[in-house]
């Protein structure tokens, strides 16, 4: 006798995931160099130090920086710190130099898809300690991001790979996709990087934010929707996210 066939109401549900970048989708600003400022200003490191920050975003929005060697000094650097130590000081960071850097329209976009039920993800270049106080502001439940190793709760100076970027974003976003069971045919992604090209070909709905040059000829040749996000306001007056409470 044959088996019978399994019913429709044990398949799960396909879901749909609006997938975020950080960087000028988010923030009005690169993460990096506004963490790298905040220690600046704390003299935690020096002007060379905070220069060569700086020379290597404008390398990397040129496409010249090897961001894999990059991220691997980086990770050396903080070899031994214990995790929640530095956990704490990029909190710190967060809220004293990027908390004001989030786009409102992007706020609004973030609740919009919470109120359709979406899925919400953060997918970034950038490193676990630089991603995760966003996410947890914004309400966003996940984050892919570079990850460094860590062993005995210290960083060990060595890099996860491959990183969460170009091809090792497509990497980390399918496994996250297979694991949650995402429809990317009905899944939305937002970037303002022609790096993450790829990306926005996975999906139904790409959307370019602040697109980059390059980025924004891809998406009028491509007919996607185009958004352009004004910048902060900067006053010192408290700001509606900043007294919205967390998620439960």
């Amino acid at each position: 006798m044959p088996n019978p066939q399994p019913s429709n109401a044990f398949r799960p549900t396909s879901r749909v995931c609006a997938f975020f970048d950080l960087d000028k989708t988010l923030i009005s600003e690169n993460s990096g160099t506004l963490y790298l400022k905040h220690r600046y200003g704390r003299g935690e490191t020096t002007a060379w130090d905070l220069l060569g920050g700086l020379g290597s975003y404008l390398k990397y929005k040129l496409g010249l920086l090897d961001l894999d060697a990059w991220t691997e000094k980086a990770a050396l650097e903080i070899a031994g710190a214990e995790v929640e130590t530095v956990r704490r000081e990029a909190t710190e960071s967060f809220e004293s130099v990027m908390l004001a850097k989030i786009y409102p329209e992007a706020e609004r976009l973030i609740q919009h898809h919470r109120d359709r039920g979406d899925l919400l993800a953060i997918v970034s270049a950038s490193i676990g300690f630089v991603v995760e106080p966003l996410a947890k502001r914004l309400g966003v439940e996940h984050a892919l991001y570079t990850q460094l190793e860590v062993e005995n709760g210290c960083f060990t100076g060595r890099v996860k790979k491959p990183l969460c970027y170009r091809e090792g974003k497509v990497f980390w976003l399918r496994k996250f996709v297979e694991a949650q069971n995402i429809d990317l045919a009905r899944s939305f992604f937002y970037t303002d990087s022609i790096t993450d090209l790829p990306l926005l070909e996975l999906v139904g709905h790409p959307v370019a934010v602040n697109p980059d040059p390059l980025l924004y000829r891809k998406a009028v040749e491509r007919a996607w929707p185009v958004r352009f996000f004004q910048a902060p306001d900067f006053s010192p007056a408290p700001r509606r996210y900043m007294q919205k409470k967390e998620p439960g």
